[in-house]
């Protein structure tokens, strides 16, 4: 069984896998700097303002 190979054999792990321009990956903790993910959200500074935030936190009346 591990000296066949499957039809999509070269086509990758994950063909979905976006890529960009100079064939590079566009988001990869292997290659960098840093430790850690980098942020595919752009310049997006995280955390963000809880006011910024369009969240309204649930509250439960309980039937008595």
């Amino acid at each position: 069984m591990a000296g066949k190979r499957s039809k999509a054999a070269g086509v990758g792990v994950d063909p979905t896998w976006p890529a960009a321009d100079d064939g590079s990956h566009p988001v990869s903790e292997l290659n960098t700097d840093r430790q850690g993910a980098l942020s595919p959200f752009g310049d997006v500074t995280f955390p963000l303002d809880p006011a910024d935030l369009p969240y309204v936190h649930p509250t439960t009346v309980i039937n008595r």
